[in-house]
């Protein structure tokens, strides 16, 4: 992906983003403010400003994060509606058509909630949901989403670095990779009886990857908890790599010395590799990854926009893969 420099831009905190109820009046305004001569910049300050007096429409328990000060934790670009990032998932517990998490994740039950920490660690422990809510301050993070079917998203997670966990559990010398374990109930997730996957749905990353503080543990977005088809309670959010990567509703986090097995890739590894960074160079097998379609950008003509290397992310995360042959180590 190709970075965007920092031009000293700050994304409003949670609590100031626009309400979902009037996401459609924004846009409307946005043209309106844009053709009267104020240009885009005038206009979304305006349409910010004048929104800023509705009471926002919780259907969620609020979660608000501070504006995070991470190199890379915020974007200029358009946030998706938020009716966008909740109806059009990906879950195959819940389903496997984009619609299907929205309709059927009802039944995820995300309290009570443990996460247990486990293998090459110092102190492993099996912390409660509550815990791990006030392990470290909450931030708002707005992070391109990039998924392997060529759709992107922009979303306003909350969360805080994944290294806060790490750190506090003190991986051994041995640790070389961490591994995520995703809930597996088949009286909550109506699809595990298909075999899309073998479940449960496990992914992982190297450690370095985890730890560097682009990626996010994350309980909410759009300053609400997260909605189940979107993971809930707290999922894995990596932004430069494609979405399958970032696990949802996580049970179980384990320290390894070796690669672990991931999920789509025992399903078909010439298709999904471990490292599965977003490269618009190295093609799926059976398209290409070198355009996307921004969700929300609706209309029978609208173009598909160009994939940047790591999604974006490359001046935070390049050198993580110096001297790695990205087409080999796809």
């Amino acid at each position: 992906m190709l970075f965007l420099k920092d031009r000293g831009f700050q994304h409003p905190v949670a609590s100031e983003i626009t309400p979902h109820a009037v996401y459609e009046q924004r846009r409307q305004m946005l043209r309106l403010l844009a053709a009267g001569g104020g240009g885009l910049a005038m206009a979304g300050w305006a349409s910010r400003e004048a929104l800023a007096q509705i009471p926002r429409p919780n259907k969620l328990a609020a979660l608000a994060g501070a504006r995070s000060g991470v190199a890379g934790a915020t974007t200029m670009e358009k946030l998706t509606a938020y009716a966008d990032v909740t109806t059009y998932n990906n879950y195959y517990e819940f389903g496997t058509d984009k619609s299907d998490p929205a309709r059927t994740a009802g039944t995820l039950k995300s309290r009570p909630w443990t996460v247990a920490i486990e293998g090459e660690v110092k102190k492993p422990k099996v912390y409660d949901l509550d815990e791990l809510l006030k392990l470290a301050p909450m931030e708002e993070r707005v992070y391109r989403l990039r998924c392997v079917e060529g759709w992107s998203m922009v979303i306003p997670w909350v969360g805080y670095s994944l290294s806060e966990l790490i750190k506090r559990v003190e991986p051994t010398g041995n640790a070389k990779f961490v591994e995520f374990v995703t809930l597996a109930d088949a009286k909550q997730m109506p699809e595990l009886n298909s075999r899309v996957l073998a479940w449960p749905y496990v992914e992982g990353l190297r450690l370095d990857e985890a730890m560097n503080p682009l990626a996010l543990l994350a309980f909410g977005l759009y300053g609400e908890v997260l909605p189940n088809q979107n993971g809930a309670p707290l999922r894995l959010v990596v932004p430069w790599k494609y979405g399958f990567k970032s696990g949802k509703s996580i049970v179980k986090i384990r320290f390894t010395d070796r690669q672990p097995a991931t999920s789509w890739n025992r399903a078909a590894p010439s298709e999904y590799g471990f490292y599965s960074n977003v490269n618009p160079n190295v093609d799926h097998p059976r398209w290409s990854q070198s355009k996307e379609r921004r969700i929300g950008e609706d209309g029978l003509f609208a173009k598909k926009r160009a994939t940047t290397m790591f999604n974006g992310y490359e001046a935070q995360v390049g050198q993580l893969y110096t001297g790695m042959d990205l087409k080999r180590f796809y």
